[in-house]
């Protein structure tokens, strides 16, 4: 199920010059401003919970999935240059899961572990705050590259829906309107935060942990077969 061949290409792709630097914006972000927090009000558990949920779950493991998830894909669809790969003796699926592993491992690297040192600089990881943060980043880059390498699948807007998806359901609705929360990605991993983190209303999810563990596997594992199904149509469509 995994090639590496498809897998060095993807990240060849993903980690060229201009891709790189959009990807450590935000990490870089994340840990100047944990720094300048703590630096003018000192550790406190609060402002560090407050701080990597606003910031590093709500704004940046949702962007740079978009940019990991579709660009794992997206680009090779765009140009046409998938044809070549898809010509080789490599199963449809192979294709697709071999990306997804590639796009987790980059939104994971460049999203998870600076969500740990941004907790550790703002209270050294006080009652688990970092921790609870950096394993609900891992589990919600799972889930945000899934759905986004989907998306680079089925549409050459991908990006765009990924940033309405991101920004506007989650970042908007999602504050305003309490049943689009059951459907946020960015809730389901709150809801494993709030299982590791030790303060008492520290961090807090509207979706309980069975049914976000739920959704974050079902919804994984469905956007990545319908992402293989959706390759096999490409192939179909391109041999006639």
């Amino acid at each position: 199920m995994y090639h590496p061949t498809v897998a060095r290409l993807t990240y060849r792709g993903l980690l060229g010059r201009r891709r790189a630097a959009i990807l450590f914006v935000l990490p870089a972000l994340l840990i100047a401003i944990s720094a300048a927090v703590r630096a003018f009000q000192g550790a406190d558990d609060q402002v560090a919970a407050d701080l990597l949920a606003g910031f590093a779950l709500a704004t940046m493991v949702p962007l740079i999935g978009v940019i990991a998830g579709t660009g794992a894909i997206g680009p090779e669809i765009d140009d046409g240059s998938v044809v070549y790969l898809l010509a080789k003796p490599v199963k449809r699926p192979t294709i697709i899961f071999t990306k997804l592993i590639v796009a987790i491992g980059v939104t994971m690297v460049f999203s998870a572990v600076p969500t740990l040192v941004a907790g550790l600089i703002l209270n050294g990881n006080g009652q688990q705050v970092a921790v609870a943060y950096t394993v609900a980043a891992l589990v919600a880059s799972i889930a945000y590259s899934a759905v986004f390498l989907l998306l680079g699948t089925v549409s050459r807007h991908a990006v765009v829906f990924g940033l309405v998806y991101a920004l506007v359901w989650e970042g908007l609705f999602g504050s305003l309107i309490s049943g689009a929360r059951t459907l946020s990605v960015q809730q389901w991993a709150l809801a494993v935060a709030e299982k590791v983190t030790r303060g008492e209303g520290l961090v807090s999810s509207d979706v309980s942990l069975p049914v976000a563990a739920v959704l974050l596997v079902a919804v994984s594992a469905a956007a990545t077969w319908f992402a293989g199904r959706k390759l096999r149509t490409l192939t179909l469509a391109g041999e006639e």
